[in-house]
């Protein structure tokens, strides 16, 4: 998803200074996205299991994997990852199945189950945790929320100067795709080299192409009004504080991020890593990790609702959510030639 820049080999040789890892008894080690790195959220699992659950933040798949293939087996028992880059991890053997019939999938939203991506050959290997929309946050007090509707509207002249692009080539040539009626799934090398001059054409009307937290910034400080490529992660975490700040799914659709949660096959404490994933996929875990002082984003769980209060659930835009599952689509999932064919252009529009 979402929160995963990744920058070519020097980014991953940077990750993998120091993979090293002491695993002791009465331990849990994984590999995580920064919203898992939130005590509230680790602290009732280590409380009622008498553990301590050591986390390191990283950025990418590729990094993830990079950092998986530089470790011992054993060093690690849990990994967090794009839903749909799971199949990878399965490929690569460093997946461990999980016990399905122990995991709550029958109360996730339907949508977000994900078994074509999650399972194989009917065995399942990871679970959604967590989805959200890569799609338009403003400021709704310096834009026209009307216009939000209509992602041609960031082409149109009227807010030149005032745009942010989120720095993430998948999510916003995916979404530039949407807004020229080219779905994520039919994105082939031809089809990317036909959104060049629109892709140019945005940067030319935006300020910024920045990172996760510059992004975010900007909007929260007002020095952009509008961010492609963000969504409810971006703005929901300041709702209370920023309660001008908003995001739309416009009428030609948007991106859903989704990632999920696995126990790694080389792990020394299989069962105590299946409680930490059964604890994240429950009600309690669903809930603080949806609110994590990262980022904000969609419990799979629905009963994570429960726990869930209406201004934050107001800010997930929980009740629009049957509405939003059906005009979004997945993250493009690019082979070799295809994934080198959007960084050109991303690297090419970067220079503009």
């Amino acid at each position: 998803m979402k929160f995963a820049i990744y920058s070519g080999m020097g980014g991953v040789a940077a990750l993998l200074l120091s993979t090293a890892v002491v695993h002791a008894a009465g331990e849990l080690n994984a590999l995580v996205w920064c919203d898992h790195t939130d005590p509230e959220l680790l602290e009732p699992f280590e409380t009622a299991h008498d553990v301590r659950v050591n986390v390191k933040e990283y950025e990418g798949t590729a990094a993830g994997l990079a950092i998986l293939n530089q470790s011992r087996p054993g060093d690690w028992d849990v990994m967090v990852i794009d839903t749909v880059d799971v199949g990878r991890a399965v490929d690569e053997g460093l997946l461990a199945p999980l016990p399905s019939d122990e995991l709550p999938t029958s109360e996730f939203f339907p949508e977000v189950v994900m078994p074509d991506n999650n399972s194989r050959d009917g065995v399942t290997y990871a679970v959604t945790e967590k989805f959200g929309y890569n799609t338009i946050a403003f400021n709704s007090s310096k834009v026209d929320a009307a216009d939000m509707q209509d992602m041609s509207s960031l082409w149109s002249g009227k807010y030149d100067g005032r745009i942010a692009i989120y720095d993430y080539y998948l999510p916003v040539l995916g979404l530039i795709g949407i807004e020229q009626g080219v779905a994520t799934a039919d994105l082939d090398s031809d089809a990317v080299e036909a959104l060049r001059e629109r892709t140019y054409a945005l940067k030319a009307a935006a300020l910024q192409v920045s990172d996760v937290v510059a992004s975010q910034t900007a909007l929260a400080t007002g020095e952009v009004d509008i961010l492609i490529g963000g969504g409810e992660w971006v703005t929901a975490v300041l709702s209370a504080e920023n309660p001008e700040l908003d995001w739309s799914v416009p009428s030609q659709g948007a991106l859903r991020w989704s990632q999920s949660i696995a126990v790694l096959e080389g792990s020394e404490s299989k069962d105590l890593a299946v409680e930490f994933v059964k604890y994240i996929t429950g009600a309690e875990g669903q809930a603080r990790l949806a609110t994590s002082s990262c980022y904000w984003g969609m419990p799979a769980n629905k009963a994570a609702g429960e726990a869930l209060s209406d201004a934050q659930k107001g800010a997930l835009r929980w009740d629009e959510q049957a509405d939003y599952l059906a005009r979004t689509q997945l993250y493009p999932v690019p082979d070799a030639d295809l994934d080198l064919a959007m960084q050109d252009l991303w690297t090419d529009m970067l220079q503009q």
